[in-house]
């Protein structure tokens, strides 16, 4: 009988942002790691993407615009921001003995496309995210970078709510 828990996810990754739904997910993905590392080398990636389009944000919040070092040092305090959430998953991830790989990228696209692209060029067999980012209620029952991952990704994507 074919057990899909039997596959090798042996490349898990977890896009985070710091929401409570993406601090769940870690959860779930550390312990699917765990699992896995018994018997292989598994390796949990998280995964911050800053949006580049960020600056609109924050040119919109501030009522003007950002020029280029405001812009570097904004992409500077998100980055130092997530650190606190990779060293949160980093603690958990100590806890169990599972190899976590931190990463931040910056990307002026689609955040479900970063995601996706990122996945397919580090050969990951899993995708665990959360329902609802820091972004906000677009969609009532699924995010919409959740959705958008599930329908665009190659490998299987695990959604926690």
């Amino acid at each position: 009988m074919y057990n899909p828990m039997n596959k090798e996810f042996s490349r898990i990754l977890l896009p985070i942002d710091g929401s409570e739904s993406s601090i769940k997910a870690a959860e779930y993905a550390i312990g699917i790691a765990r699992k896995k590392a018994e018997n292989n080398n598994t390796e949990l990636i998280a995964l911050h993407v800053i949006h580049s389009e960020i600056k609109h944000a924050y040119s919109t919040y501030y009522g003007g615009s950002v020029n280029q070092s405001s812009m570097e040092r904004i992409i500077e305090h998100v980055k130092r921001e997530a650190q606190t959430w990779f060293d949160e998953v980093q603690e958990k991830c100590n806890e169990y003995n599972v190899k976590l790989r931190r990463e931040i990228i910056v990307n002026p696209g689609s955040l479900v496309g970063a995601i996706v692209d990122y996945a397919e060029h580090e050969g990951v067999n899993l995708i665990v995210m959360g329902t609802r980012g820091r972004s906000g209620f677009k969609k009532l029952l699924l995010g919409s970078t959740a959705s958008g991952v599930i329908t665009y990704a190659y490998c299987p994507v695990l959604v926690v709510k």
